[in-house]
């Protein structure tokens, strides 16, 4: 398999994957891992659609779970091939599609209310200034809301979900609200809440949420996860997910 320009190849090491990445174009973060882990998966057969895919990270974590069917969606050129051949190189083309497109058109390709699971790490950050978004076009466009809102990524989750299917997002603390209103708008009922916190001690950086489509009001809210411990060094919990040590 060929990598260009400042292209690596990364070992995602719990699910004994290796996935390309560029410091410059794409990197996933911990966030797409969290997330990943988070879902709710059907472990035997279904259909999962990830939105804003990137590099592919979190269908190739998801294949590591489940036998269902996974669909990525992703509009940059650079980073939907990035994920075809990360892909390929696992030997997963028969698990794994990988559609370049817009997710607000998706529905057109894919069809209205055929997926069990969505999940989507979206662009966190309002739309920047036109020179950060000259300076480096591809994080611009995954970090920011410049090709996508969240109301699009929440409305479009819900017309591909099926009665019952849910849909997990990964997002930032101060946009929770936002989120839950969204969801609900969108009858994407909010079920599970879980905060990310990069130690004891400090305020919670991520949060990861999950809806039921028509669902019955009930929000559970799951103990914290901590990322780092005292000593600086990734928690048991961290550890599991990110290596699969016990």
């Amino acid at each position: 398999m060929e990598l260009y320009e400042d292209e690596r190849l990364d070992y995602l090491l719990a699910e004994n994957l290796k996935i390309i990445q560029s410091p410059t174009v794409f990197a996933f973060s911990l966030d797409a891992v969290l997330l990943a882990r988070f879902a709710y998966i059907p472990i035997q057969k279904g259909n999962i659609i990830d939105l804003c895919s990137g590099n592919g990270v979190v269908p190739l974590l998801l294949s590591s779970k489940t036998k269902a069917a996974i669909t990525g969606v992703e509009i940059q050129e650079r980073l939907y091939q990035m994920a075809v051949r990360s892909i390929q190189y696992n030997r997963l083309e028969d698990r794994i599609r990988m559609i370049h497109g817009d997710l607000k058109e998706i529905t057109e390709t894919v069809g209205y209310g055929k997926f069990d699971v969505v999940t989507c790490n979206p662009p966190y950050f309002a739309s920047p200034s036109p020179h950060v978004i000259n300076e480096n076009q591809y994080l611009a466009i995954a970090r920011h809301e410049i090709l996508c809102s969240l109301e699009d990524v929440i409305r479009v989750s819900s017309q591909l979900l099926r009665q019952g299917g849910k849909a997990a997002f990964v997002h930032r603390p101060e946009r929770l609200l936002d989120i839950l209103t969204l969801m609900r708008q969108y009858r994407l009922e909010p079920k599970r809440l879980r905060f990310v916190y990069p130690k004891s001690g400090k305020e919670a950086n991520t949060i990861l949420v999950e809806g039921t489509k028509n669902g019955n009001a009930g929000l559970k809210t799951l103990p914290p996860l901590f990322v780092y411990d005292e000593n600086n060094e990734y928690t048991p919990e961290i550890r599991e997910i990110l290596y699969g040590e016990q």
